[in-house]
C-alpha cells in the first residue's frame, strides 16, 4: 500500500493506494483534483488506475452530503457475472465446437441491439425514471438492447478452472439508457471548487440521480442475466450441457451507495472498483487470454472495503491502435478462440494494452482473496 497523508494544517483527505507501478502525471493530477473537490473524505486508489474522463478508472471516493456523477462514470451498473456449466472445458478443444458456439453467441447475443423489443423484467419496471427525455430513451433503446453486449472492453468469455470445469464470465453494463442517464445529471450537477461537478444527495436534484442510478444498475444486472440465460440455452442446444445456477457470482463496479465505514456513514463512489466487504464474492477479469479471477473480499478498511475491476489498461485504446496490429493480437492471446477475422479491428484490446492480471492481484491481496483461478478458452467481442 502506498499513501498520501496530509500534513496536520492540511484540509485535504488521505489518499491510500494500492499500486503496480508509479502512477503517471495525469493520472496523479486526476486523483489530485477528486481529492480537493468538497466534502470528499477519503479517496481509495485501486492497482488497475488509469486515466479517464474527469475520474480515473480504479477509483474510489467517500462522501457525506454530495453526489458526484463523474465518480461513477457513464456506464452505470458495468459489472461481471460467472457462471459454472456442467461440462469439462475439454468440450472446446476444437475449432468446430468453439466455432458453432461463436455463430451462437453472435446470433444471439448481439452488439448493439435485437431486432425486436423486448420487455424489462418488473425489477425495472417497477422504478420510474426522474425526466420524460430519459423514459423515451429507455422506451427506444433499452427495450432492444436489453441483453446485448455492447463494446470496447465488454466480452463474454467460456474459461476453465483449476479442475477443468467449464465457466462463463461476461462484462457489460446499463448500454445507451445508462450513458444518457448520467450525462442527464452531469448536466444539471453543480460545479465545486476543484470543478468537478455534485449535486446533493438531500436535495430533489440529488434523489432524482440516486433514483435514475438505482434503475441503471437494475438494469444492467438484468442485462447480464439475459445473456447468461441465452448462453444457457445454446449450450444445451449444441452440447446438452446444462447451467449451475447454484454457481452465480454477479456484482457490479460502477455505483454509489451508502455504506457504513467505521463510525460514520458515507456516500461510496466506485468507477471501476468493486465492493470487497468481507466474504464478498467478486470476479477480477484480466485482459484478453490472460487469466482471471473469482475472489472473496477481505473488507479492508483504508480501501474503503474495495478491490480491483480487474487489469486496467497500460495504454489508452488509440495508443494501442496505433502499437499493435491483427498479427500482433493473434500471437499475444495464444491458443483463445475467438474470431479471428476481427483481430484487426480488436487491437485496441491486446493484452500488452493492459497491466499484467497477476501483479495487480498481488499489489491487492490485503483487499481480496483468490477463490478461484480461471484459463480463457474462448472470447467474444463486440464491434
Amino acid at each position: 500500500m502506498n499513501d498520501s497523508t496530509p500534513t496536520d494544517d492540511s484540509p485535504l483527505p488521505p489518499i491510500r493506494a494500492w499500486l503496480t507501478e508509479p502512477i503517471d502525471r495525469q493520472v496523479a493530477l486526476s486523483i489530485e483534483r477528486l481529492r480537493s473537490s468538497d466534502d470528499v473524505a477519503a479517496v481509495a486508489i485501486m492497482p488497475d488506475v488509469h486515466l479517464a474522463k474527469e475520474v480515473c478508472v480504479g477509483a474510489v471516493v467517500a462522501t457525506r452530503e454530495l453526489i458526484y456523477p463523474a465518480a461513477v462514470g457513464s456506464d452505470i451498473g458495468c459489472g461481471m457475472a460467472a457462471l459454472a456449466l456442467d461440462a469439462d472445458a475439454s468440450l472446446l478443444d476444437n475449432e468446430l465446437a468453439a466455432g458453432r458456439l461463436l455463430s451462437q453467441l453472435y446470433a444471439h447475443v448481439p452488439a448493439n441491439k435485437h431486432p425486436k423489443a423486448r420487455a424489462n423484467p418488473p425489477a425495472i419496471d417497477e422504478l420510474h425514471l426522474s425526466d420524460d427525455r430519459l423514459k423515451r430513451i429507455a422506451a427506444r433503446d433499452g427495450r432492444v438492447q436489453l441483453g446485448t453486449l455492447g463494446r470496447g472492453n465488454h466480452f463474454f468469455e467460456l474459461q476453465a478452472d483449476e479442475q477443468g470445469r467449464l465457466w462463463a464470465m461476461l462484462h457489460s453494463g446499463s448500454r445507451a439508457v445508462g450513458q444518457a442517464i448520467a450525462l442527464w445529471h452531469m448536466e444539471r450537477a453543480t460545479p465545486s471548487g476543484s470543478g468537478l461537478a455534485y449535486l446533493d444527495a438531500a436535495t430533489a436534484a440529488g434523489q432524482a440521480y440516486l433514483a435514475d442510478a438505482e434503475w441503471a444498475r437494475r438494469y444492467a444486472s438484468a442485462n447480464r442475466l439475459a445473456m447468461l440465460h441465452a448462453l444457457a440455452e445454446m449450450m444445451q442446444h449444441l452440447f446438452a450441457v446444462e447451467a449451475d445456477w447454484s454457481t452465480l457470482i454477479h456484482s457490479d463496479h460502477n455505483h454509489v451507495q451508502r455504506e457504513r465505514h467505521g463510525d460514520e456513514h458515507y456516500w461510496i463512489h466506485r468507477k471501476g472498483a468493486q465492493s470487497a466487504a468481507v466474504d464478498e464474492p467478486g470476479v477480477i477479469p484480466g485482459s484478453m487470454g490472460s487469466p482471471s479471477y473469482h475472489t472473496a473480499g477481505r473488507g479492508c478498511s483504508t480501501a474503503l472495503a474495495s478491490c480491483s475491476h480487474g487489469a486496467g489498461r497500460r495504454l489508452s485504446r488509440t495508443e494501442a491502435s496505433r502499437k499493435f496490429n491483427g498479427a500482433d493480437l493473434r500471437r499475444q492471446v495464444g491458443k483463445l478462440w475467438f474470431d479471428q477475422r476481427r483481430a484487426s479491428y480488436l487491437r485496441e484490446e491486446a493484452p500488452a494494452a493492459y497491466k499484467d492480471i497477476r501483479q495487480v492481484m498481488q499489489a491487492q491481496r490485503e483487499l481480496t482473496k483468490v477463490i478461484r483461478t480461471l484459463r480463457p478458452l474462448l472470447t467474444y467481442k463486440g464491434l
